[in-house]
């Protein structure tokens, strides 16, 4: 039985789900963390958790390089649109190896929503010392080439041209841009934010150099992300998304102004 859908996907047999979702893991990744075709560690025990009930149209899944870690080296979130295309919703590549920050927990354990719901900002000011943007909870694997090849051949076995992205946050936004992906809704928001990081913009102005609104965040993608996440655009960063074909190339427009 053939599925295009991650709702189709989900009614199929345990075994045929986890064929087709672990596509979406790069072989890199299972190289560099010597995880088994099977994904099961030697004791047996499955490095793959899912969550892809019948009936519904999303499907978690978290890949661990060790039973029994905390996080996993990734976390993917996919679901199907209105019109049966498969949406990222959240992907996530840790470093196991890294130090972690707890800005997806207050120190009560309760979720934070990687900050979205509520913010550790002890935790968070550390995570931003110490080189991580917004939602990091540790430093990335830097595979994302790796991990969009293997995505959209995940896509097209599916049936599937063309995909939509929700980034989470601004530097996320600007990452896909440079990897090929436009924009369906917020090419306006990303504008506004361009023009008001400029000299005598208004989010410019805001820059008073606390801790999450640094003076060199003008020029700086992930500080400007922090500033964002601290409120200085008045609303939350919402309501974008974005779109790749698949095989387009990447984009070679990158923001000249803006290190990371």
């Amino acid at each position: 039985m053939s599925a295009s859908t991650i709702g189709g996907v989900n009614i199929l047999p345990e075994v045929e789900k986890r064929e087709i979702y672990t596509r979406l893991v790069p072989p890199e990744l299972l190289e560099r963390f010597r995880i088994p075709p099977s994904f099961t560690n030697s004791q047996g025990n499955s490095l793959v958790a899912l969550k892809c009930a019948p009936g519904s149209t999303d499907v978690e899944m978290k890949l661990f390089h060790k039973f029994g870690f905390p996080d996993p080296i990734l976390y993917g979130h996919l679901t199907d649109t209105l019109n049966d295309q498969i949406h990222v919703l959240l992907y996530i590549l840790n470093d196991p190896d890294a130090p972690r920050f707890d800005v997806d927990r207050m120190p009560d354990g309760s979720p934070t929503r990687f900050g979205t719901l509520r913010r550790n900002l002890e935790a968070e000011k550390a995570a931003l010392e110490a080189g991580l943007a917004p939602g990091q909870v540790r430093r990335g694997l830097r595979l994302l080439p790796s991990a969009i090849t293997a995505f959209e051949s995940f896509v097209q076995s599916l049936g599937h041209d063309i995909y939509f992205v929700e980034p989470l946050y601004y530097h996320n936004a600007v990452i896909f841009e440079n990897y090929g992906f436009g924009y369906q809704v917020g090419k306006k928001l990303m504008g506004r934010i361009e023009a008001g990081f400029a000299e005598g913009g208004d989010l410019h102005a805001q820059l008073d150099d606390s801790p999450f609104r640094r003076h060199d965040a003008e020029h700086s993608i992930r500080l400007r992300s922090w500033a964002i996440h601290d409120g200085l655009l008045g609303e939350p960063f919402t309501n974008v998304t974005m779109y790749k074909r698949i095989g387009q190339s990447t984009n070679i427009n990158t923001r000249p102004s803006c290190a990371w």
